[in-house]
């Protein structure tokens, strides 16, 4: 083994060149094997040779209509004062697809066509050779080529093949992916998990990335932390597979063992890639089957999938990956990077102003939600350290242009309802997404100045007229404020956040300067934060006297887990965020909770479903439901 537990942080580019050589010195194919099979089972799967046609398509001179087929040259002189008559004899009736009567050249369409009693068929219009008339092998010829090898058989192409002659295609076999997940920690899906357990979602994740490239796949049991015996599992699936994913162990800990177990049997080419999520990847080879080590976390193992599974499955099925298109966006807000590995990060999308803004999503390996909500991802290479507000970047599209179009941007303030809204629009139409980012109610209103979004929540209180949101609109605005909307969406209990039973007896925010007491804050900029301050100076209470007023979590339910998992005993958020985790909730304040809408954007088609849904008595039903919430104003213009 190497005395460092990395062999050292490998440019992407260069831990590719190093696999490769690792599975050539192994003996690793190049290619999967050729196989034949029927014409209606290749759909998906890759030639492996030219596809040649056999028979012309269509195989004789067709008509292209229903009609009447003419020798083009008796139709001359045709037209609506001159009629030419043509006898029973001189043509003969033909539907689509029918092969062209002898002597015959081109169609007439039946409804351009009147006929006496007596059979004869007045024609007011001549007609050019071939017209309507599908001539041999306009589709395809025989002995032309229909397709390359490497090319991914789709419905049309299958159906082309069997068109031109083809019963049987050569083309690669379909590949096996073997998933072993490890680690002590991990349980099935759908066990259930005590203190310290995770599920194995990694595994059924893997797999269906695995399906989506044109695999088969398959989950081994979960191995617990012993390297003896990842590594006879792994040494067997080897033989089984056509690529092995091992899931987990592939850190620095005490219990990762991914590193050693490929080295010890068989090949470690590399281990810590220059990646972001995804640092910790292992790339090897067991026997003549390569291995990749994916971290346990889901985003790095998803990325660590689409970095290098993916364009190994393709190269092994003799084809490209499958692209995704690419566009330009403006960053939403402020993004750092690491300086020295390339970062890749999830966005949010939307149509702002007639161009495209991404909002970052949370940036945590562990984060799986920001796979679930992902429209985009974003690559900040090597030796940039990031992006400023505003800045163009490129994007790779994991959504529809159409559902992006659709798609309503919101920024600032965090609330249940938002999340609730969202579900709704696309329970009512599936193109229309609500895309809410948590960044305060002030950084939502810089935000919509900047015009990278459509609608900003919040619920800013003045500390001096006592007013929410209105006053800050000129310090945020300025002479611009005029021309922007503020729609009530609900007024909400504010208080504070308890652990069951209210254990530490509080009553109201002067028990949070109370000794051994350990609060929990919003980020700066957050609404709440601004009510907190106002509430502590009022009780003649300074920041200092409250213990963990310098920890920020980002949202209230952020906050309410923070209390769940015992890591603080209160915290400032509304009172829905206490169901979904047990808590108790002590009332202080009710407060107004509006959307603070762009210029312009009022009447904008985009937000239409939105203004709609505030009017829904079944919507706003479901609102009151989440607890601590009147819908009494929803939907009201307060500016």
């Amino acid at each position: 083994m190497h005395d460092s537990p990395y062999i050292r942080d490998v440019p992407p580019a260069e831990a590719h060149r190093a696999w490769r050589r690792a599975r050539e010195a192994a003996g690793c194919p190049e290619r999967l094997p050729s196989v034949n099979v029927s014409v209606e089972r290749a759909a998906g799967l890759v030639t492996a040779g030219p596809v040649w046609a056999v028979r012309s398509s269509p195989p004789f001179d067709a008509s292209g209509m229903d009609g009447i087929a003419v020798r083009s040259a008796d139709t001359h002189g045709a037209s609506e004062t001159t009629p030419v008559w043509l006898s029973p004899g001189d043509y003969d009736v033909v539907d689509t697809g029918d092969p062209m009567p002898d002597g015959r050249d081109a169609v007439i369409m039946r409804e351009h066509v009147l006929h006496d009693p007596g059979g004869r068929a007045e024609i007011r219009a001549a007609v050019p050779p071939y017209a309507h008339v599908r001539s041999i092998g306009e589709d395809v010829s025989a002995g032309e080529l229909l397709l390359p090898e490497g090319h991914r058989l789709r419905a049309a192409d299958i159906a082309a093949a069997a068109a031109a002659g083809q019963t049987r295609l050569s083309v690669r076999k379909k590949g096996c992916v073997l998933i072993l997940p490890t680690g002590d920690e991990v349980r099935p899906v759908g066990t259930e998990t005590g203190p310290g357990e995770i599920l194995d979602t990694n595994s059924i994740m893997l797999a269906e990335q695995a399906r989506e490239a044109g695999w088969e796949a398959r989950c081994l049991p979960i191995e617990p932390d012993d390297p003896d015996r990842i590594a006879a599992v792994a040494a067997k699936a080897a033989g089984e597979c056509d690529l092995l994913i091992i899931i987990a162990g592939s850190s620095a800990g005490r219990d990762d063992y991914t590193a050693r177990v490929v080295e010890s049997t068989g090949t470690l080419a590399v281990h810590g890639v220059a990646v972001r999520p995804g640092h910790p990847v292992v790339l090897g080879t067991i026997g003549h089957t390569p291995v990749l080590g994916a971290p346990g976390y889901p985003v790095s193992a998803a990325l660590t999938f689409d970095i290098f599974a993916a364009p190994l499955l393709a190269e092994l099925s003799g084809t490209t990956p499958r692209a995704r298109p690419r566009t330009e966006a403006r960053l939403a807000r402020k993004l750092a990077s690491p300086f020295g590995m390339d970062d890749w990060v999830r966005v949010r999308l939307g149509l702002v102003g007639g161009g495209l803004v991404a909002t970052p999503l949370p940036r945590g390996a562990g984060v799986l939600t920001s796979l679930v909500r992902a429209d985009g991802l974003l690559v900040v290479p090597t030796g940039v350290e990031g992006h400023h507000a505003g800045s163009s970047v490129g994007v790779e599209l994991l959504r529809t242009a159409d559902e992006i179009e659709r798609t309503i941007v919101a920024i600032g303030s965090h609330d249940m309802v938002l999340d609730l809204a969202s579900s709704h629009l696309r329970s009512l139409d599936p193109l229309v997404t609500l895309a809410s980012s948590n960044v305060g109610s002030l950084g939502g209103l810089v935000a919509l100045r900047d015009g990278l979004c459509h609608i900003a929540g919040s619920h800013l209180l003045d500390p001096e007229s006592g007013e929410y949101t209105l006053p800050y609109l000129d310090r945020v605005f300025g002479a611009a404020a005029g021309d922007v909307t503020v729609i009530r969406l609900v007024e909400r209990s504010q208080g504070l956040l308890v652990a069951p039973g209210n254990p530490l007896g509080l009553s109201g925010l002067a028990d949070v300067a109370r000794p051994g007491v350990r609060y929990v804050n919003r980020q700066r900029g957050a609404g709440t934060r601004v009510l907190l301050d106002v509430l502590l100076r009022d009780l003649g209470l300074s920041p200092d006297s409250v213990d963990g007023y310098a920890r920020e979590e980002p949202t209230h339910l952020a906050v309410a887990a923070a209390i769940a998992a015992g890591r603080a005993d209160a915290g400032m958020g509304i009172r829905a965020a206490a169901p979904p985790f047990g808590l108790d909730f002590v009332p202080i304040a009710t407060e107004p909770y509006d959307l603070v809408v762009a210029p312009g954007a009022l009447e904008s088609p985009q937000l239409a479903p939105l203004w709609s849904l505030l009017e829904s008595d079944r919507f706003k039903a479901a609102v009151e439901d989440l607890g601590g919430y009147s819908a009494a104003e929803m939907g009201r213009r307060i500016r």
